[in-house]
């Protein structure tokens, strides 16, 4: 549909429920009702009203019944990086829109004052739920937000201070995979290169680690190695855990960043190290050996979280629920290296 404006030139004019009526001869409450899938309007009217609304291309005004429902149709999700793929964002992403849904992601770039931004600015946003992977040590902020009504499922880690949903990674399983592995592979001297123990997960795989370690009678001193991802820091571990009398022969990576950075840091050298990173990540499968890995199951993580959430919108009374969802040990090569003769 078109009109003439002040200058002359004609635009078109967005068509309303109205025209739909008008073009199909029928009430508009009949169109509102075929519009939000009202099953009792008869499959003959039905198809006369569908017929109208492609002719006039009409598209709902989802605002409009966003307001009526008293929900935005948007979920949150905060997240650590945005900087590159994000498969636990993908599976969110991927089921949001099967019941047409939209999110709304922002990247907490591992700040804690990021978190809280990025997380109350969804929340001013009146989102319909917060899918979250947290940084803070407390979480405090959120009890006013959840108490109102807003659910909040937590990924990767457990929110501080407040009781959520969480979907979580078996981290204690997937380390006890990896060490299991080296030494059936004739290695008793393994060290641990992951990230802080200040995240949740740097936590769990450290301590993981460490009883591994404990259990098959290897030495701890000089084989753990948590902290932030520098190659300052990196670099040290290394030399702290390779050089010496009594060097370790194989190496357990806690995370994609510290993967990463080992192997940067020992460049050419990377080939004849036994190496399980915790985390899987594009062009693992590329290098030479093929770098085996403690894989993730992203795709489940996400919907997961997905679910939960609209289980907790349904019922904000219901019991608080942590989801483990298992890891699996993928064999590419680098940990299946011997040790050094």
């Amino acid at each position: 549909m078109t009109q003439r404006s002040a200058d002359g030139p004609r635009r078109r004019r967005r068509p309303t429920m109205l025209d739909v009526a008008r073009e199909a001869g029928v009430a508009l409450r009949t169109v509102s009702r075929v519009v939000n899938d009202d099953p009792t309007v008869g499959a003959e009217l039905a198809l006369r009203i569908r017929a109208a609304i492609a002719k006039l291309d009409y598209a709902p005004d989802e605002r409009a019944q966003q307001l009526r429902r008293g929900t935005s149709g948007v979920i949150g999700v905060a997240v650590r990086s945005l900087d590159g793929p994000n498969p636990v964002l993908s599976a969110v992403n991927r089921a949001a829109r099967e019941h047409r849904m939209t999110i709304l992601a922002m990247s907490t770039d591992d700040e804690e004052n990021s978190e809280r931004d990025a997380v109350m600015s969804m929340c001013r946003r009146r989102v319909d739920g917060i899918i979250m992977e947290p940084i803070m040590g407390s979480h405090q902020y959120l009890a006013s937000e959840i108490e109102s009504g807003m659910p909040v499922i937590a990924i990767d880690r457990p929110v501080q201070g407040v009781e959520t949903d969480a979907v979580l990674s078996d981290n204690a399983a997937g380390i006890g995979m990896a060490f299991r592995h080296l030494v059936q592979h004739g290695h008793q001297r393994i060290a641990y290169i992951g990230h802080e123990e200040r995240v949740f997960t740097g936590r769990e795989r450290a301590a993981a680690f460490r009883a591994c370690t404990a259990a098959n009678g290897g030495p701890v001193e000089g084989m753990v190695h948590p902290g932030a991802i520098e190659a300052a820091r990196i670099a040290a571990a290394l030399a702290t855990a390779f050089d010496g009398d009594r060097p370790a022969t194989a190496l357990i990576t806690g995370n994609e960043g510290a993967t990463v950075e080992v192997l940067r840091q020992l460049g050419p050298a990377a080939g004849t190290v036994a190496i399980v990173g915790f985390d899987d990540f594009p062009l693992a499968d590329i290098l030479r050996p093929g770098l085996t890995v403690i894989a993730q199951d992203t795709a489940t993580i996400g919907r997961t979280a997905f679910d939960l959430l609209l289980a907790r919108t349904a019922d904000l009374a219901r019991q608080v629920r942590t989801v483990t969802v298992p890891v699996e040990l993928v064999v590419r090569g680098s940990g299946e290296l011997p040790p050094p003769a």
